[in-house]
């Protein structure tokens, strides 16, 4: 059937089983939106406020659902737009196609009004990316990026097609997921991306040796990064959990992938983690960490990382082995199929009850001075938890907020918790959870955030009342930049150079009228209770605005490059 290459796309994302898209249109990709107008009965279209909000809500989506986020750009400063939340993506392996339009073929190189080589770009911070040269080859294109995306260990493509490809036609054929593999274009695309559809099957000598040494064990640590959230393997990970009797040490990424409400639950690991999680990271014979980077905000100081113990690595990605962290044996593979593979081969159930009462005889969570007469960040979250259905969706900007949310809330299923782990983008919130709220639109959305990264993405509330977005927003206001201000604190001896933002903000009540949606002021628990009662009552967009005192901080806290036990905070 000859079709041009804007319903082409069109009909190969319908393929891949995609219904929501996010974006904003421009020149460049006009082929594109004109014929959207005529899908809007299959395809919804989320028009945000600005490009990178569009960016971080198709992500958000991805995490939420576990699908493929799908987000449209024109060419120049649309495409640039994306960079954030493309490298936000990368950086926490989030599955999102991002489909750019650039000028004509032929007008490429010449410095053309809105041209941007946004391949060259994006290249060291996605994937895979292709610049369509011709309308024969966009549809195993398309097929390929979802392929590549969604595959392995999963991670952002960037398809840019010109302007004249989404114009010209060619004969369309469709050809259902399931047998895409089979295609032999296809498959010379992912041949040409160094791409397999299938993740490598673990070596079962591998698992056995692993099996030896958990025997062998009397100390053992785990360590759920987000390799288990995004294989979803929150279920083998918790039964692995249990059956070994190992205290479960968790990273930020990693959140969701074992149940927060577990015994075996130690917190946060690393530069914001739990006394009983560093402590027992220092002490234990073994530790087995699946789906973990070993990132410089867990691993502080690689050289005395776990330095009594002997440490597995599990990861699908082989590049990840041995890159921060040196290891005494590893494992490739899904983190779903290796548990899987361990749990059939462990047959007797482990029992560690003195190790366990070691390291839970140091606190899982910070403790705060509450008759001070002001909020604290326990209170706020504790009171949010008491009131908030138990499933509700967690997302979060960057900053003390963050590690605040991620020590305090607990976790129950991969997707639950939403924030910007790796790249750490401030402003990454309400897109975020504007995507993750159309992809369950059953389910509270709470979006955490603090009053410098609000100011990043407020504009994003214009979306939430248009399309009538329901996002509970809550604002941990303490008038500074709180991260850096906690920094200059401890580290830089108070100088408090461009952190206080007292009289930089809006009344963020007020500014939430202005958009359509309700808010309240609050420095009180009753105040707050009453607060989110409202919020769930009145069904839309509402804002919380919680003072906090300026110079809360988040505890504990290890300086990068220190030992993990060296805390500066106690």
């Amino acid at each position: 059937m000859e079709m041009t290459g804007s319903k082409i796309l069109l009909e190969c994302l319908l393929e891949q089983g995609v219904d929501t898209i996010f974006g904003y249109p421009g020149g460049t990709i006009l082929n594109i939106y004109d014929e959207l107008y005529r899908y809007s009965d299959k395809l919804r279209h989320i028009l945000t406020a600005h490009e990178q909000g569009a960016a971080h809500a198709a992500d958000g989506y991805a995490r939420a659902t576990g699908k493929v986020g799908v987000c449209f750009a024109t060419s120049g400063p649309g495409a640039t737009n994306l960079i954030t939340g493309i490298a936000t993506a990368y950086m926490d392996s989030s599955p999102v196609v991002f489909i750019t339009a650039n000028v004509n073929r032929d007008m490429i190189g010449r410095d053309s009004f809105q041209e941007v080589d946004i391949t060259g770009i994006t290249m060291p911070i996605t994937k895979c990316n292709y610049l369509v040269q011709n309308v024969e080859s966009l549809a195993d294109t398309i097929r390929a990026g979802f392929a590549i995306a969604r595959s392995g260990r999963p991670g952002p493509v960037l398809i840019d097609i010109p302007k004249n490809v989404t114009a010209e036609t060619a004969d369309y054929t469709p050809v259902p997921r399931e047998q895409h593999k089979n295609s032999g274009r296809l498959a010379a695309l992912l041949k040409w991306a160094s791409h397999d559809f299938k993740a490598p099957e673990p070596n079962v000598q591998d698992i056995d040796k692993l099996v030896e040494m958990i025997a062998q064990s009397e100390k053992p640590l785990l360590i759920c990064g987000g390799g288990v959230v995004r294989s979803r393997a929150h279920q083998e990970f918790e039964a692995f959990a249990n059956k070994i009797d190992a205290p479960v040490a968790i990273t930020v990424m990693g959140g969701g992938g074992f149940r927060g409400r577990n015994k075996l639950t130690t917190g946060m690991i690393g530069m914001h983690g739990s006394q009983a999680s560093n402590m027992a990271c220092n002490t234990c014979d073994l530790l087995i960490a699946v789906g973990c980077r070993f990132s410089d905000r867990v691993a502080l100081d690689p050289n005395t990382f776990a330095s009594q113990a002997k440490i597995v690595h599990i990861d699908i990605d082989r590049s990840e082995i041995n890159k921060n962290v040196q290891t005494d044996h590893h494992i490739i593979g899904d983190a779903k199929r290796v548990l899987q593979m361990l749990l059939e081969r462990i047959t007797h159930q482990q029992h560690h009850d003195a190790w366990k009462q070691y390291v839970f005889s140091f606190p899982t969570e910070t403790q705060y001075d509450e008759n001070k007469g002001h909020l604290t960040p326990q209170q706020i979250l504790s009171t949010i938890a008491k009131n908030l259905p138990q499933d509700t969706i967690a997302v979060t900007d960057v900053g003390q907020h963050q590690m605040w949310s991620i020590q305090h809330f607990h976790f129950d299923y991969p997707g639950q918790l939403i924030t910007s782990g790796g790249f750490g983008a401030m402003g990454f919130g309400l897109g975020a959870a504007l995507g993750a709220k159309v992809g369950n639109p059953d389910k509270t959305v709470l979006h955490v955030t603090g009053d410098g990264c609000f100011l990043m993405n407020e504009h994003e509330m214009a979306t939430e009342h248009y399309y009538d977005i329901p996002i509970i927003t809550c604002i941990f206001n303490n008038r500074s930049l709180g991260m850096v201000r906690q920094w200059q604190t401890l580290i830089y001896d108070g100088r408090y150079s461009q952190t206080d933002m007292a009289n930089r903000t809006p009344d963020f009540v007020k500014l939430a009228e202005a958009y359509g949606l309700k808010g309240r002021h609050i420095t009180t628990i009753e105040q707050l209770e009453e607060a989110i009662q409202e919020a769930l009552a009145w069904g839309h967009g509402y804002v919380i605005d919680c003072a906090i005192d300026m110079d809360e901080m988040v505890r504990p806290m290890v300086e990068g490059g220190k030992h993990i036990t060296e805390f500066i905070v106690d």
